[in-house]
């Protein structure tokens, strides 16, 4: 009986979309924690030739929107997590969340599909214009309705030296890269025989190149810095579950102070807490904070707290000194909707919707933007980056270049398995982009240092408590894409679909 339902729904659907979610499901595999660039970017070639060889732009809209479906499902599945910690409460919601997560993405896909179906005059036409135009829609992803530029075809190369060209191009010309590679065997040769095969020689060459690239500025030595500051991370493992347990808040809260004292050789200049770390709003917190800074002996720390001012409550960070002192606030404003706060929130909240991560129904409010910490001659500036917002490279623009970034997180909503990795891969990313190291503090991990080429130099395992003392990794040049961001991508998309238009015009 179960099996008609699927039938109707693969009648429904044609067998080239059905196909096409398939292959969005390998097209996952690229993304972290499995990064098999090799079998996405095969997966993306074939999508690419399902969408070349659609009869109309309504079925290649189909195909591609079924593409992304399945790869935002795979990819994504972590979503599920926030709403497994209160299992009575909001289960019920978890299937819902990944369907119209992985479904309402996928619309993007749809549009650049529906694009190519309608500009292209053949095979050919179609492949470079679903190439472009799905470059295009991933890049208005990132913006659009706040953004979400998580799994990104681009990323499949995190971890690999071709994501070097990050510091070139950024994640979204990575991401115009792969689907120009995945449609160039289509371009130069649609039929069988020879010509394929010089295309897919085109492509290799590609690939190749950019690996070699890649690999020789992975060769080059880093700067040395032989009194480098030396940083500690603390990773307290708090299940998300058990975070806020009045028995096991104490339990937290002594780990933290435990990890904190811990002695090491040499002593480090800084010491960083993750995302809400601390147990009570910030207005309140003066005894704990004298507490926290008794334990540091006089060592500067980062920590992660909320605070509250009037009725708006803030997911914030803020810098110690010696007794307690308050430094410096750092107020996180790119919050993630219906997480940290609710569109709509007098109305929704009046029906009981509230956001999983904030404590009041309403949610967060938002800090008025980036702001560098300054730590300092010895730490110089840093960039704090609250959770999400190591998601976006647009939000590490600032007037002044920092010397270093800094992440604090609490991945324990995400899991175990993609979610955390995915996070971890994003801000390795972001390091490349900018050409500085970053380090980061997750409360069940992955904590790690990021040296200023994406790679991991130390870290703590998932799900494990302990501290890391490290040394701070040094800055590189201001990279190209630290400079100019997506405006060069951004030119040259808008030049290609300009083209592509123009030519459709025409014929």
């Amino acid at each position: 009986m179960a099996a008609r339902p699927l039938a109707r729904l693969v009648r429904g659907l044609g067998r080239p979309a059905v196909i096409g979610f398939g292959l969005g499901l390998l097209m996952a595999l690229g993304q972290a924690p499995f990064a098999l660039w090799p079998v996405a970017l095969v997966a993306l070639g074939g999508l690419v030739w399902l969408v070349s060889r659609a009869p109309t732009p309504w079925a290649a809209a189909r195909i591609a929107w079924a593409g992304g479906a399945g790869q935002f499902a795979l990819a994504l599945s972590w979503i599920v997590e926030p709403f497994l910690v209160d299992v009575a409460s909001t289960g019920w919601m978890a299937p819902f969340a990944l369907i119209g997560l992985a479904g309402g993405l996928a619309l993007f896909w749809g549009l650049a599909g529906a694009f190519a179906g309608w500009a292209g005059q053949g095979a050919r036409s179609r492949a470079l214009a679903f190439a472009v135009a799905l470059a295009a829609v991933e890049l208005a992803r990132g913006y659009l309705l706040t953004g979400f530029a998580w799994a990104l075809p681009g990323h499949i190369w995190i971890g690999a030296p071709q994501m070097q060209l990050g510091a070139l191009i950024g994640a979204n010309g990575l991401t115009l890269m792969t689907t120009l590679l995945a449609a160039l065997p289509i371009v130069l040769a649609p039929g069988r025989g020879p010509l394929r095969a010089l295309g897919l020689a085109g492509a290799a060459v590609v690939v190749t190149g950019a690996g070699l690239w890649g690999a020789l500025r992975l060769a080059v030595p880093m700067p040395v810095d032989p009194v480098a500051p030396h940083i500690r991370l603390i990773q307290p493992n708090a299940a998300q579950h058990l975070k806020w347990r009045a028995d096991m808040v104490p339990v937290f809260w002594n780990r933290q102070l435990d990890l904190t004292a811990a002695p090491s050789d040499p002593a480090p200049d800084l010491i960083i807490w993750p995302e809400t770390a601390v147990p009570y709003l910030l207005e309140r917190a003066g005894g704990a904070l004298s507490v926290i800074a008794a334990e540091a002996g006089g060592i500067p720390v980062i920590l992660g707290i909320q605070r509250r001012e009037g009725p708006r409550t803030y997911n914030s960070l803020a810098v110690i000194g010696p007794g307690g002192q308050i430094r410096q606030v750092y107020d996180k404003h790119h919050l993630v909707p219906f997480g940290e706060y609710i569109p709509f929130a007098p109305l929704l909240g009046r029906l009981g919707i509230s956001g999983l991560a904030a404590g009041d129904i309403y949610g967060y409010a938002a800090g008025p933007g980036p702001q560098l910490l300054d730590l300092g001659t010895r730490l110089g500036l840093a960039l704090p980056l609250i959770c999400y917002e190591a998601v976006f490279p647009q939000d590490l623009r600032t007037a002044e270049r920092p010397r270093w970034l800094v992440q604090i997180t609490n991945d324990a909503w995400f899991g175990a398995r993609s979610g955390p990795f995915q996070h971890l891969a994003l801000a390795r990313m972001r390091a490349v982009e900018q050409g500085l190291p970053l380090l980061r503090a997750a409360n069940t991990g992955v904590s790690a240092v990021i040296d200023a080429r994406g790679r991991i130099t130390a870290s703590l395992p998932l799900n494990t408590a302990g501290q890391l003392t490290a040394p701070l990794p040094p800055a590189l040049a201001q990279t190209p894409y630290a400079r100019w961001g997506d405006l060069p991508v951004l030119v040259v998309l808008l030049t290609g679909l300009a083209a592509l238009v123009a030519a459709r015009a025409r014929k």
